[in-house]
């Protein structure tokens, strides 16, 4: 099962955040004020972020953290996946499937899907490739105000 964030979600979503920054799916970890940052900006209603919580036998089981955006060169609006994370104990499950699939669902809204993927991150990358998404092949930069 798929569903929106909830306030009472916040001690759940601190601590799956913690664990998606501390697993090789990433390449650095994170201030931890930066988990707060984002879960305040959800439940502000912000129009630029949502969470989705993944749910299994009865359990949250994982979390996705997606953004807005709008793209000339796409056409129109686009959804970043910011973040997928599923716990070990529900890896293998198809939750990362059945997430990519319903933020498919929405193309009428959206004219693109974006994520990024570490590099040696096999199994995502693999799952990627297998639900229609292509590499781009540019380089990004960025510039962050710390």
């Amino acid at each position: 099962m798929i569903r929106k964030y909830q306030k009472s979600d916040r001690e759940f979503m601190l601590a799956m955040m913690e664990d998606f920054y501390s697993s090789p799916a990433v390449l650095h970890a994170i201030p931890k004020e930066n988990y707060i940052k984002t879960l305040n900006e959800v439940e502000s209603n912000s129009p630029f972020a949502d969470i989705f919580v993944l749910e299994s036998e009865g359990e949250r089981a994982g979390y996705a953290l997606t953004a807005y955006t709008y793209s000339n060169e796409a056409g129109g609006k686009v959804v970043w996946i910011d973040e997928l994370y599923v716990s070990p104990k529900f890896q293998g499950k198809g939750l990362g499937r059945e997430f990519i699939r319903y933020i498919k669902s929405l193309f009428g809204e959206f004219a693109r899907i974006r994520l990024e993927v570490e590099e040696s991150n096999d199994g995502a990358t693999r799952l990627y490739k297998r639900e229609g998404f292509s590499q781009f092949n540019y380089t990004q930069y960025v510039i962050e105000d710390k």
